[in-house]
């Protein structure tokens, strides 16, 4: 049996709407959030953009792409694009141009980069860095864990490596976070324990990194996502 993992976009953009009251007293108009929550899975390579509002989604759209297989997804509300993690070409790929409200679609590859990865995960994002978690063992030796931390800084349509990080630990989730948004939080495959990295992007040479610190979280077994 094929197992199916989606992973859902920390949602990136709240859209305003109004709507009149239907209550007796013929009251103002109120303001509902809206918010777009963005899927990818390594069945098909596709994007799906569902349209909450409150807790119901109103509308789903399919966005088809050439990549038959991804995980990390990440929505630039600033330039309406779409960035995956491919697990088809092992770099990461911006659809631009997209519109939930439009309907399904084929998207539109606008921007690209090198192709380093051998089995990318979660992506991270902070500024115009991306990071993504790559889970394949980094030192050739199964019976060390390990896992690599690729590093990308966006500019106009292209992605470019600046740097990779080595970790002592198999790697799946990760997100910024902290009191300063500057902390690396990443999953420790295969454990129910957090790793945390402080003010991440500061490491900038291509070299092993130990974490700052190692949180064990107790009655998980094996932790996935974060954020």
């Amino acid at each position: 049996m094929k197992t199916i993992k989606t992973l859902a976009l920390f949602c990136a953009t709240a859209i305003a709407l109004t709507s009149c009251s239907d209550d007796n007293d013929g009251g103002a108009s109120v303001d509902l959030n809206s918010a777009v929550l963005f899927t990818t899975n390594n069945s098909d390579g596709n994007v799906k953009a569902f349209t909450f509002v409150n807790s119901e989604a109103t509308s789903n759209a399919t966005f088809t792409t050439a990549t038959t297989a991804a995980d990390g997804v990440y929505f630039d509300s600033n330039s309406n694009t779409v960035v995956q993690a491919s697990r088809t070409t092992f770099g990461l790929q911006g659809y631009t141009g997209i519109n939930v409200t439009s309907g399904s679609a084929t998207a539109t590859v606008g921007v690209t980069g090198s192709l380093d990865m051998t089995s990318p995960r979660e992506v991270a994002v902070k500024g115009n860095f991306y990071v993504v978690a790559d889970n394949a063992d980094a030192d050739g030796n199964d019976a060390t864990a390990d896992g690599r931390l690729f590093i990308y800084e966006k500019s106009g349509n292209a992605f470019t490596l600046r740097n990779t990080i080595t970790t002592d630990f198999k790697l799946w989730g990760i997100t910024f976070g902290g009191s300063s948004g500057n902390d690396l939080f990443a999953v420790v495959d295969a454990t129910g324990d957090l790793a945390v990295f402080t003010n991440f992007l500061s490491n900038t040479q291509t070299s092993g990194v130990a974490a700052t610190k190692r949180i064990t979280i107790g009655g998980i077994v094996r932790t996935h996502g974060l954020t």
